[in-house]
């Protein structure tokens, strides 16, 4: 079995890369031609945490992957992230184990490439402004990766920590060339702005219908078990695109509480959802007009990872990196 790190991975990820093999994934999976059963988790209620496995067969990849990831709000603060993760990667042709990869590296990497991807679909053509809500790794992630799609000018950060917010503008400063803004709120960050990511774990929306501009694309992909921070007046708006309908309409904390709240309220249908795979291939489609308000509600699907996994795996084996260890 073949062992790599978390840097290793980590350096195998390469952005545009994975941002194209998501589409592949997303558009297997939209066509049925993919395995990808629904998440399991095992709860630690006296610690608030869960521990999920989430298993997929990509056929172009010739892998199967399962990824275990744990998932502790309480974490937050402290030295250990929120999200901890292995992938084991199996071959398709025979079932053999043969790699274990850092699970953490692919969620942050495959998190923000899916929202490039949308941001790619979805995103007009002139977008230059965007803002991101939040300070925390996909606040990071989503920073390196969107930029890359449209001919941003002006990125804007805002978060609750004014600390946070300032120490990440500064870090960004030295590395992205766009210029960086400092937004006083989520509210002004987004005010006018042409697309707009939300990574927070917000229990109340973050963002109202009326803070966006006509013609905005939102990516959404923070995650709250009990809450959702996207207001449901921006849900009814927009065209909703969604990795899976099954992963996003799946009961907490498998699926949305930011779509959820709307369907139960009776304001919005879930047969209006696109699959991101269905605008990859073509049969369905997605921004219709300059004005229109698109949404890209996230959150994380098993052939992604599988996806990311692959990329990482066939890198790995080109260039002779990692431990291999007999089990």
């Amino acid at each position: 079995m073949l062992i790599l790190s978390s840097a290793l991975t980590q350096s195998l990820l390469d952005p545009d890369a994975l941002r194209q093999a998501l589409a592949s994934a997303m558009a297997e999976l939209s066509a049925g031609r993919a395995s990808m059963p629904p998440r399991i988790a095992a709860y630690v209620k006296e610690r608030g945490g869960l521990v999920a496995a989430m298993p997929a067969y990509l056929p172009a990849t010739g892998i199967v992957a399962a990824k275990l990831v744990s998932l502790y709000p309480g974490n937050a603060g402290t030295a250990l992230p929120t999200h901890q993760a292995i992938v084991i990667v199996f071959d398709a042709a025979n079932g053999q184990p043969i790699a274990l990869l850092d699970g953490t590296a692919i969620t942050t990497a495959r998190t923000a490439a899916g929202s490039a991807l949308a941001t790619e679909l979805l995103g007009r053509l002139d977008a230059t402004v965007l803002a991101i809500v939040g300070t925390g790794v996909q606040a990071r992630a989503h920073a390196h990766a969107v930029v890359r799609v449209r001919p941003f000018r002006e990125l804007r950060i805002a978060g609750r920590d004014p600390g946070r917010v300032a120490a990440l503008a500064a870090e960004l400063r030295g590395v992205l060339d766009v210029e960086i803004v400092v937004a006083a709120s989520a509210a002004a960050a987004c005010a006018g702005a042409d697309v707009v990511c939300l990574t927070t774990g917000s229990a109340e929306p973050v963002i109202r219908r009326a803070d966006l501009a006509p013609g905005t694309h939102v990516n959404s992909v923070g995650f709250e078990g009990a809450g959702r921070e996207i207001d449901s007046a921006t849900v009814v708006d927009a065209l909703v695109v969604v990795e899976s309908r099954a992963s996003v309409l799946a009961p907490p904390p498998a699926g949305s509480n930011d779509l959820r709240v709307p369907i139960d309220e009776g304001l919005f249908d879930p047969g209006d959802l696109v699959e991101i795979g269905e605008l990859v291939d073509g049969t369905a489609a997605g921004r219709t007009s300059v004005e229109q308000l698109t949404l890209y509600k996230s959150v994380g699907v098993a052939v992604q990872d599988a996806a990311a996994a692959a990329l990482v795996l066939a890198g790995a084996r080109e260039a002779g990196l990692g431990l291999e260890f007999d089990i």
